[in-house]
């Protein structure tokens, strides 16, 4: 059984996110062992510039390299990634698989995203789509496909 982290700039507050998250995790029970980890964001002023913007996301990295596990597959979540069908996500995590990597680690960042190093050093870098989400709702997006992606191999109905 893979084991799946997903591994969160920020921490979810809101209910509806926080239901809808519980309800994917449970469901991917059955398929994964699922491990979701919340690190602090960085505080930035108001309207940061630049700099304090680059200098926040390479904290975060910091804090985030700590938590990698070696071997894994690396999957950093960014809008300049590769866009993939559901069907495309479920192959790409059964080849990751047969590739030997049995623990997949997806990133998802802040507010202001992931540190170019993180995505450089990725595995994948993948984008649920060109318009912009709130990094909240993409977890959710994330477990879902994750999800559906489990469901397209077994071969059921989930996925019409």
């Amino acid at each position: 059984m893979q084991k799946v982290t997903i591994l969160c700039v920020g921490k979810l507050k809101e209910k509806f996110y926080l239901d809808a998250a519980a309800e994917y995790g449970k469901r991917l029970q059955r398929h994964c062992r699922l491990e979701i980890l919340e690190l602090p964001e960085q505080r930035l002023p108001e309207s940061p510039v630049q700099g304090e913007i680059d200098a926040a996301l390479e904290k975060e990295a910091a804090a985030i390299r700590e938590k990698l596990p070696k071997g894994c597959a690396l999957v950093a979540m960014c809008i300049e990634g590769q866009l993939l069908s559901s069907e495309d996500l479920s192959r790409r995590l059964m080849r990751f698989s047969l590739e030997g990597k049995s623990h997949l680690m997806f990133l998802i960042g802040g507010s202001f995203g992931l540190h170019a190093s993180l995505k450089a050093q990725a595995d994948l870098r993948l984008s649920m789509s060109p318009m912009t989400f709130p990094h909240h709702l993409a977890r959710v997006m994330l477990l879902e496909q994750l999800y559906r992606a489990y469901q397209i191999q077994e071969g059921t109905r989930y996925h019409k």
